[in-house]
């Protein structure tokens, strides 16, 4: 794992990009249904277990956390999108924020959208393509808890994907992605180092 990643450290939550940190060096967020493993995914990938809370309670990331990896980059969690028990006021404004944070901040170089592989492409996945295409943010996607399938499924799952999103015309890269297992770990690492610039950098 690439030393930078472990160094990952809370910075601050905020509901918009007003309080966010200064818009200057290299950002990537993560964006996902509630209960698609985001915050599992970003512990694993920073190999910080409590770094992201997880909660069994859908919904509960309703801010903007930004984590520091050092003084100019950074990963961003986003407010886990698709939950139930929220007004369609608060769902509104949530989505506001998100769509102005995507669309204005300028040190974002890319988003990683998580999906469950067994529920891929709901219609907030959806919208969050459309939105990363409407303002050409590179994307890749993590198809997560893939040791819930075979492995035969998942790759199944995997060029089914790939394939709905050539209909699309959306292009993203796509991978599968186990938490628990730690697969496609070494792949979502090198994504987020060239979108980071520390490729060629010294890893351990």
């Amino acid at each position: 794992m690439s030393k930078h990643y472990r160094r990952a450290t809370f910075l601050l939550s905020t509901p918009g990009i007003r309080q966010a940190p200064p818009d200057e060096g290299a950002e990537v967020a993560f964006a996902g249904r509630s209960n698609a493993g985001k915050s599992s995914a970003i512990n694993t990938i920073t190999g910080i277990n409590a770094l992201c809370r997880t909660s069994k309670t859908p919904g509960r990331t309703q801010h903007l956390v930004f984590f520091t990896l050092d003084e100019s980059h950074r990963l961003v969690d986003l407010p886990g999108y698709g939950y139930a028990k929220v007004t369609e006021q608060m769902r509104r404004e949530w989505q506001r924020h998100l769509a102005e944070y995507l669309e204005r901040r300028e040190s974002l170089k890319g988003l990683v959208l998580v999906m469950d592989i067994r529920h891929p492409l709901k219609e907030y996945d959806r919208q969050m393509l459309e939105w990363c295409r409407h303002v050409q943010l590179p994307t890749h996607i993590l198809l997560t808890k893939s040791d819930k399938l075979k492995r035969g499924a998942a790759m199944n799952t995997l060029q089914a994907v790939k394939a709905e999103l050539k209909t699309l015309g959306i292009h993203a890269s796509v991978q599968i992605f186990s938490s628990l297992k730690h697969v496609g770990l070494e792949e979502a690492h090198a994504i987020l180092d060239t979108w980071l610039g520390y490729s060629g950098t010294e890893s351990e």
